[in-house]
């Protein structure tokens, strides 16, 4: 019988390691290109479809941005009004279709961030619709909106809260991957809390403080949109096959590797008992 010869060969841009029938990706670039750890697959899914992170990352970073700014009172932005619609149409559209296409390649943890953040976006944006009138219910004679009532400010408050917890737990795993995805959500679970203390301050009349807990909170947001816009560049140079060797802060090396089967490094574990 004839000995087959496989040649290999280094995709240096990417880090790919190639054969004649294969290409394999390291635990640690994979993590970095599609911010979920590197498990076993059923099928080459990853190998037919495009990388679907940085479609959703923009989505989230153009919204992101756009919200900070308008925080901050940048130009005399005062509401959200005039560009409601990237919070109902352009953040969500590309998360969801970056969710869905996570989903199909079996990405867990990107599937849920884009999920996450899609319904975050679309519950937000339908709050700034004046057309919906969600103040109605606290209307009064000098407040005919019922948006500066104190129970819809404290209702917004505590739909910020469980946003912040939201965040929180994404954090805790984000721990697993890098740094610049850990500080995405740590600093938007710290500015969902701030933004929540704002609300309440308005809601307890103290407006001078709820104006300058809302810049704190769109300041936070500013640099976790910069942190989107930084890891969406580091995905699309890998992907366009650039050498752009910018630093993430990888996290993965501190736990035990996930791109073994469970069953086998189970059997392993007992055999070395």
């Amino acid at each position: 019988m004839a000995n087959t010869t496989v040649t290999n060969n280094h995709d240096i841009e990417k880090g790919l390691h190639r054969t004649d029938t294969t290409v394999t990706m390291p635990p640690e670039l994979f993590e970095k290109l599609y911010l979920t750890p590197k498990v076993p697959h059923v099928g080459d899914y990853n190998q037919r479809f495009a990388n679907p992170t940085a479609l959703g990352f923009m989505g989230f970073v153009i919204s992101t941005f756009t919200f900070s700014m308008v925080l901050l009172g940048w130009g005399g932005a005062t509401g959200f009004g005039p560009v409601v619609g990237i919070f109902l149409f352009t953040g969500p559209l590309l998360m969801v279709l970056a969710l869905i296409f996570e989903w199909i390649m079996g990405n867990f943890f990107a599937m849920m961030v884009m999920g996450l953040f899609a319904v975050f976006w679309l519950s937000f944006g339908l709050i700034q619709l004046p057309t919906l009138q969600l103040g109605a219910t606290y209307a009064t004679m000098a407040d005919p909106t019922g948006t500066t009532s104190p129970a819809y400010n404290t209702d917004i408050g505590i739909f910020l809260i469980v946003w912040g917890f939201a965040f929180f737990t994404f954090f805790f795993f984000t721990l697993k991957i890098n740094c610049v995805f850990a500080a995405i959500f740590g600093l938007a679970s710290a500015a969902a809390f701030i933004l929540a203390s704002a609300y309440f301050k308005l809601a307890a009349g103290e407006f001078a403080a709820a104006g300058r807990l809302q810049k704190g909170g769109g300041a936070l947001l500013f640099v976790v949109a910069a942190c989107g816009w930084y890891m969406t560049l580091i995905i699309m140079a890998g992907e366009m096959r650039m050498t752009l060797r910018l630093p993430v802060g990888d996290l993965s090396h501190f736990w035990p590797r996930t791109d073994v089967d469970l069953a086998s490094a189970a059997a392993a574990r007992e055999h070395g008992d």
